[in-house]
């Protein structure tokens, strides 16, 4: 990769998680952030562009914009509707009015997407990545101070390479019965991920980034990414650099996640691995994400599914898009409002009066929403 786009990426992670997410943190409440890649000022409200999803999404979405409400966040969000439209290629994509909503504000904040199993069906996720080039996806795993899990030292993030890999959508039957499906690694996207994991690990505080890898079975693919990553490492000698297979990495996260700081991967190892975390913490209800691209463009979301089986009964647990805004507001440098957000959401996990039923409680979304939202005007 060539020195400039090195230096591109240094500038886009140097604020990375400055102060939330070092390894030797000592806040009594585990903060979240992420990427600090524009200047907005806390004296005008921004513009950012709301994708509120499918199942709970339009339920967990409003639930947000009440808690940035009490919090007098200055966000204007824009709502968009990202179901898709047929092209003139026959080919389904998103609609224009939301392409140029996200190029327009730089920022968005995500609910879940459904995407129907089957042939003919592209993955919308996926779609939103490959439009805005979406190339990092940071997963952070802490554990939640308040919330009892079996491990209470975890403190991991991901770093997934997001536009290529097995996600690549490369794919045909080759004679009836026989589907080849195409793993697709660049060194561009793979240099690009590698180069930002240490800028990242560099700018947090944080002593190691561990590739992940499965190069004694995929030589070629796999081993150009791992290239990848030792030609960074020589760069960045100041970072403890390892190689782990993917199924030990996974056993050893199992038996004792504080093993592990930085870890970064190909497209589906990320998937795996990120949703691993999650489990180690409490679950993709309370795991947040981002995902970076190299044009401005950031888009923050939840990971877990549109429930549909729930959706419209105010049952809902809306922390995951919660947090993912508070990491979407540290990113535009708003963070006294993210900070007062996430200590109350963590005040109402702690308290345990009022928590939706998956945090063990019985209390609806609506009752959730208000006792963070009572926090946030007592404090």
């Amino acid at each position: 990769m060539a020195s400039t786009s090195t230096v591109s990426l240094s500038k886009l992670c140097t604020k990375l998680f400055r102060n939330s997410f070092g390894k030797q943190g000592q806040n009594t409440l585990k903060s979240i952030g992420v990427i600090h890649r524009r200047n907005y000022s806390d004296s005008e409200k921004q513009k950012v562009t709301l994708i509120p999803g499918d199942g709970i999404g339009p339920e967990i979405s409003r639930s947000v914009e009440r808690i940035f409400e009490a919090a007098q966040a200055p966000i204007v969000f824009e709502s968009v509707d990202v179901t898709p439209v047929l092209g003139l290629d026959g080919k389904t994509q998103i609609p224009a009015e939301a392409i140029e909503s996200v190029n327009r504000n730089k920022i968005g904040l995500k609910g879940p997407l459904g995407t129907p199993i089957g042939k003919g069906h592209v993955s919308l996720n996926l779609t939103l990545r490959r439009t805005f080039n979406l190339f990092a996806n940071v997963r952070p795993c802490r554990s939640i101070e308040g919330y009892k899990t079996a491990y209470d030292d975890v403190n991991i993030v991901t770093i997934r390479e997001n536009t290529e890999g097995e996600y690549s959508g490369i794919e045909h039957m080759v004679v009836d019965g026989v589907v080849q499906s195409i793993k697709l690694i660049t060194r561009k996207a793979s240099e690009r991920i590698a180069n930002f994991a240490f800028d990242y690990a560099r700018a947090n505080n944080r002593t190691s980034v561990t590739a992940v890898h499965k190069a004694n079975i995929m030589r070629l693919s796999d081993g150009l990414f791992l290239q990848c990553c030792r030609e960074a490492s020589e760069k960045n000698s100041d970072i403890q650099y390892n190689e782990v297979f993917l199924d030990t990495t996974c056993l050893n996260m199992v038996k004792d996640p504080s093993v592990y700081d930085v870890l970064v991967m190909p497209n589906l190892y990320g998937d795996i691995l990120s949703d691993l975390g999650a489990g180690l913490i409490g679950g993709l209800g309370l795991t947040p994400s981002g995902n970076i691209g190299m044009d401005g463009v950031a888009v923050f979301e939840a990971v877990h599914g549109t429930a549909p089986d729930i959706a419209g009964q105010d049952k809902a647990n809306p922390t995951a898009l919660l947090f993912s805004g508070v990491m979407m507001l540290r990113h535009m440098k708003l963070n006294s409002y993210a900070d007062i957000i996430e200590s109350s959401c963590f005040k109402t996990i702690a308290e345990g009066k009022a928590t939706t039923g998956d945090l063990g409680g019985r209390a609806s979304c609506t009752e959730y929403t208000n006792e963070i939202i009572r926090h946030i005007e007592s404090s």
